[in-house]
């Protein structure tokens, strides 16, 4: 049986990359998620959302579909239990993405899973990238800040912290693989 590793941080602390570069470094099932948020520039269906409306979105809610959802920045996100499960009958190491609110629901129907957090150096640092992205309005960028702050007091509830350095994404991506691999 495989062993799930939920992949959890800050909005801007890099998962996505991380998330890409274990791509090119590990053999793993990934758990692709559902969203109703835009697709951003490069992104297609299943890579890395299924993309639905939000009517979609809460019929699959009725229909009981999800392990967790979440609303989160006014979108709505959710991991279909049906996915996991099916995955972890594998070998290989199960990966999935989700908030710090959906770690701690994915924690509680899966108490083996793994967490692994991936923060910025600092506030300052985070915030630089949330505006460098291009991607958020003044008003979400604040929100995201702030939201930030309350997460990073809460950090002694997950297995693993890694700090995504300026710079050294090789390094974070490195420190994340070990974490699986020795897992």
């Amino acid at each position: 049986m495989g062993q799930l590793f939920v992949i959890s941080g800050l909005s801007g602390a890099g998962k996505d990359s991380v998330i890409k570069g274990l791509k090119r470094r590990l053999n793993f099932h990934w758990v692709i998620t559902t969203t109703t948020r835009p697709k951003r520039k490069g992104e297609t269906e299943g890579k890395p959302y299924h993309f639905v409306s939000k009517e979609k979105f809460k019929k699959m809610i009725s229909q009981k579909k999800f392990i967790e959802w979440a609303k989160v920045y006014d979108n709505y996100y959710g991991v279909q239990e049906k996915d996991i499960k099916d995955l972890l009958k594998k070998r290989k190491p199960v990966i999935l993405k989700v908030d710090y609110q959906g770690a701690k629901t994915i924690k509680k129907k899966f108490p083996k899973a793994k967490v692994i957090f991936i923060l910025p150096p600092s506030l300052k640092i985070l915030e630089k990238r949330l505006r460098l992205r291009g991607q958020d309005s003044e008003r979400v960028i604040k929100r995201r800040l702030e939201e930030a702050k309350k997460e990073m007091k809460n950090l002694k509830q997950w297995d693993f912290l890694v700090v995504n350095e300026e710079g050294k994404l090789d390094k974070t991506i490195q420190k994340v693989a070990r974490i699986i691999l020795k897992n």
